[in-house]
C-alpha cells in the first residue's frame, strides 16, 4: 500500500434516477477500496453502444471503459474486445450457482463467461388493484391459467357507447411474444444457441401467437402501436388505461412513487405449459485491453457481491438481483414498499430457462429486423398468424442460411 491509486473507467446508460443509483454504487466502493478511482463514463441507452463501438474501434485503451454494462454480451464477445472471465472467477472463488437457473448462459459465448449479469429481467403480472375492485374481478392467483386471464380480461375491458375502448384489460408489448411461446413450451429456432431453421409456424409456437393476438383482435389487449403512442405499459398502467401489465422490477419504485394501488402474481400460464421467466439480463464485463485488470476485476467481483453492488441496487428498487441469495435476502423480500407478493418474482425466477432469447451474436439483428418486422402485421391485425407466420419463417431460415448457420 504505497498510497498510489489505480484510476479505472465504468462505463453504462441509463435515465438521470439510475445514474444517481449508480454514482452512489461507486462512492460506496470507493470507500471500501480507497486504492481504486472509479471513473463514470455515462451516456443514454440511445447513443451508449454505438460509442462504445467507436472507442473499441479506435483501440484507445485510456478512453476504452475498464468495466461496462451490457447486453447482449454474445454479440460484443464475438469480437474479441471482452475479457474472459472464467479464470478470475475461478481465482476469485465466485459461487456461479447463486445465480438464477440458465442466467449464465447470456453471457457466454464458445462456451466462456463474458460477463457476471446485475440483475434477471424476469416478468411478473402487475394489476390495478382498485380497478379489479371495481369490475367484482378476484385477484390473480399463482394458478392462473391463460384462460383465467381471459375470463378476467372480458370483465375488465370497457368499451364505451362509440364502440372506443375506454380501458383494456391487458397493456403488454408485442416484443414480450417469446414469454407465450415458451411457457406454451416451444420455441422460436430448434436450437437458440446454434440454430438451423425457424419453427414458429408449429403449432404450440403458433398457437402461443394466437392466443396474444386474439386478445387484441377482441379489445383486451391493447395493439402494439397504440401502446408505444400511449408511451408504454408502465404510462398507461399509471394512468388507469390498462388493469394488467406483464413488466420485470424495474418499475416498482415509480409506480410506489405514484402512490399506485397494486400488486404482483406470477405470469398466467397455459394449462399443460410451463414458468418462461427470461434467463437474460444486463451484465458487467471487463475490457479485454484493459491496462487495469487487477483493479477491474475487485470492482467487478465487488458490483456482484451479495453485500456490495447486489444489495445497494437491489435496495434501490429498480432491479430483480441476478443472486439467488439476494433476492431472498430482507434486501428485497422485506421491503416495507409495495409489492405485497414480492415471491411472485422468486416463483419467476426458479422457472428461469433458455429460450426466451437467442445466445447467438446476430439474435438482435435477426429479432428486429425480421420476427418483429413480420410480427408487427399480426399485432396490428393487418394479418392472422397462419398468414404471417409462414411468411417469417422463410426470412429468417433465410437470414440464418447467409450467415453461415448451423455452425459446424
Amino acid at each position: 500500500a504505497t498510497g498510489e491509486t489505480v484510476t479505472i473507467r465504468w462505463g453504462f446508460w441509463g435515465e438521470p434516477g439510475e445514474k444517481a443509483t449508480h454514482e452512489k454504487v461507486a462512492q460506496a466502493f470507493m470507500q471500501e477500496h480507497p486504492e481504486i478511482k472509479v471513473e463514470i463514463w455515462h451516456q443514454p441507452w440511445g447513443d451508449y453502444f454505438t460509442k462504445l463501438q467507436t472507442l473499441w474501434a479506435s483501440g484507445d485503451t485510456a478512453t476504452i471503459p475498464d468495466v461496462m454494462f451490457l447486453f447482449p454480451v454474445p454479440r460484443y464477445a464475438a469480437d474479441g474486445v471482452l475479457e474472459d472471465l472464467g479464470p478470475w472467477i475461478e481465482k476469485g472463488g465466485v459461487q456461479t450457482d447463486d445465480y438464477w437457473p440458465a442466467l449464465l448462459e447470456s453471457v457466454k459465448y464458445d462456451d466462456k463467461i463474458y460477463g457476471l449479469p446485475r440483475d434477471i429481467g424476469l416478468e411478473v403480472l402487475y394489476y390495478n388493484k382498485q380497478i379489479f375492485d371495481e369490475a367484482g374481478v378476484a385477484y390473480p392467483t399463482d394458478s392462473w391459467t391463460w384462460d383465467d386471464l381471459k375470463a378476467a380480461a372480458e370483465k375488465l375491458t370497457v368499451v364505451d357507447g362509440g364502440g372506443r375502448v375506454s380501458r383494456y384489460a391487458l397493456g403488454m408489448e408485442g416484443g414480450k411474444y417469446s414469454l407465450w411461446i415458451n411457457q406454451n413450451k416451444a420455441l422460436m429456432l430448434d436450437d437458440m444457441r446454434n440454430p438451423s431453421k425457424c419453427t414458429m409456424t408449429e403449432p404450440a409456437a403458433a398457437d402461443a401467437i394466437t392466443f396474444f393476438s386474439d386478445m387484441m383482435n377482441n379489445n383486451q389487449a391493447m395493439r402494439d402501436a397504440n401502446l408505444s403512442q400511449a408511451g408504454g405499459d408502465a404510462a398507461v398502467f399509471q394512468s388507469g388505461q390498462v388493469a394488467m401489465i406483464i413488466q420485470n422490477a424495474s418499475r416498482i419504485s415509480a409506480f410506489n412513487e405514484a402512490s399506485m394501488n397494486y400488486d404482483v402474481a406470477p405470469v398466467p400460464i397455459p394449462s399443460g405449459g410451463q414458468r418462461a421467466a427470461s434467463a437474460g439480463g444486463a451484465a458487467w464485463s471487463m475490457s479485454s485491453s484493459s491496462q487495469h485488470k487487477d483493479a477491474a476485476w475487485t470492482f467487478l467481483s465487488w458490483l456482484q457481491s451479495t453485500n456490495g453492488g447486489q444489495r445497494l441496487y437491489t435496495e434501490s428498487g429498480e432491479i430483480f438481483p441476478a443472486l439467488q441469495s439476494t433476492a431472498k435476502s430482507a434486501a428485497f423480500l422485506q421491503s416495507q414498499t409495495p409489492p405485497t407478493n414480492r415471491q411472485a418474482f422468486l416463483t419467476e425466477g426458479e422457472n428461469a430457462r433458455v429460450g426466451r432469447f437467442g445466445y447467438f451474436p446476430e439474435w438482435g439483428e435477426l429479432e428486429d429486423s425480421v420476427i418483429t418486422a413480420g410480427l408487427q402485421r399480426i399485432w396490428a391485425g393487418e394479418a392472422t398468424p397462419e398468414q404471417a407466420l409462414p411468411e417469417i419463417c422463410a426470412q429468417v431460415d433465410s437470414f440464418l442460411k447467409e450467415r453461415g448457420y448451423p455452425k459446424p
